[in-house]
């Protein structure tokens, strides 16, 4: 395993972390006694596959349904300090961020988690709470002084400007963020975090940065001779800024194809071989779209708030035109049958419907785009994992 160095924490943080979202029994935590015994040995080969392949970062959180109380069967046999445990706790009162936190260390059976993050800090409503008297961030301050956590973070999903501000506080040691080739919007973030030397983990890069498990034979193609997630996976770690990749297994094999990029880190080739992928990439999309992949998909067309019926134009989009350029309807779906269910983690709505002419007004070549995105895209209204 290839470790970096976790910004300001000083933690040897490997390039892949193990996410806990996805081999749990249920996201509803109440459920957790109906944890089978073969679920609960799922978890455990994840586990132990993780820590065999040198992935020793094991991150949940509070919001993961049972998965802290299944790490709480397994994490006590296994030796601590060898291990670098994370869970998350979203932001509330101080009382109440506290007595949550509590309860993940019940359920982890643990008395201490090397990095706690203030989970969600999705909008400046959010933020405002996490930082006023009395909110998340003195409570996460209490809790390292009591030696219960070593460090603290901030888990987003907010706009690029209002991470920026985050980070600009300078009030947490590291950001767990979305940044991978599909969708580049907080680079600048990433920069920034760079700059308050603060640790940087990536969100989800292989389902939010594209379905890349499920990709189409174009986009098979057009990595080739990687595959996509191994392409992904070099796009973001050959960024010095970039620390650790979450890899939300569900089984055990689901590692084997991420760690195929370890090898291929340390070679000289590498770099070229990714900038020609990413050129091939790049050329496709402007010759099907007519316009190059935007770098700041949040500057080139108004945020949600600002469009008639809070149309995630951005989203769509983007959405719409990656499917036009590679084919990736099941990467839309996935992603536009949220709109309007996704509460502050995926804001805004989807064009099932919308004022055609108030949309026209921005740019009379919406409403086409707008029609033809959701005939592909709309499909059953979907929820996020945590709300099933």
């Amino acid at each position: 395993m290839i470790t970096r160095r976790f910004g300001r924490t000083g933690l040897d943080m490997p390039v892949f972390s193990c996410g806990g979202m996805r081999y749990q029994h249920s996201w509803n935590d109440k459920e957790a006694d109906g944890t089978t015994d073969e679920g609960q040995a799922n978890l455990e080969n994840c586990i132990r596959r993780a820590l065999e392949l040198g992935i020793n970062h094991i991150e949940t959180a509070r919001g993961y349904g049972t998965s802290e109380v299944q790490l709480g069967r397994i994490l006590p046999r296994l030796p601590r300090s060898q291990m670098i445990v994370q869970t998350k706790v979203a932001p509330a009162s101080a009382d109440e961020f506290r007595a949550t936190f509590d309860l993940s260390m019940r359920n982890l059976q643990l008395d201490h988690v090397d990095i706690l993050s203030v989970h969600g800090i999705n909008n400046s409503e959010l933020w405002e709470e996490t930082i006023r008297p009395g909110g998340a961030l003195e409570a996460a301050r209490q809790i390292v002084h009591e030696g219960r956590a070593t460090f603290i973070g901030f888990s987003t999903h907010a706009s690029c400007d209002l991470i920026g501000k985050i980070i600009e506080s300078d009030v947490f040691d590291y950001v767990n963020l979305h940044w991978y080739f599909m969708n580049q919007t907080n680079w600048n973030a990433v920069e920034e975090a760079t700059r308050h030397d603060m640790g940087v983990f990536i969100i989800s890069p292989t389902e939010k940065g594209g379905c890349l498990h499920q990709p189409s034979g174009k986009l098979e193609n057009l990595t080739a001779p990687l595959s996509p997630i191994v392409f992904n996976d070099l796009h973001c770690l050959l960024r010095p800024e970039v620390h650790t990749l979450s890899i939300g297994a569900s089984k055990p094999s689901d590692f084997d194809e991420h760690i195929k990029v370890l090898p291929l880190l340390v070679e000289t080739e590498t770099e070229a071989l990714v900038q020609d992928i990413a050129g091939r990439l790049e050329a496709e999309f402007l010759k099907i779209n007519g316009w190059p992949m935007l770098s700041r998909w949040d500057q080139e067309l108004p945020s949600f708030e600002k469009v008639p019926g809070e149309i995630n134009l951005q989203e769509i989009i983007r959405l719409w035109s990656l499917d036009r350029a590679f084919d990736m309807q099941t990467y839309g779906k996935l992603r536009y049958n949220l709109l309007g269910n996704g509460g502050h983690w995926f804001p805004g709505r989807n064009a099932a419907e919308f004022d055609e002419s108030a949309i026209a007004a921005l740019c009379d070549q919406l409403p086409p785009i707008l029609h033809e995105a959701h005939d592909r895209f709309g499909d059953t209204p979907r929820k996020r994992l945590q709300q099933e």
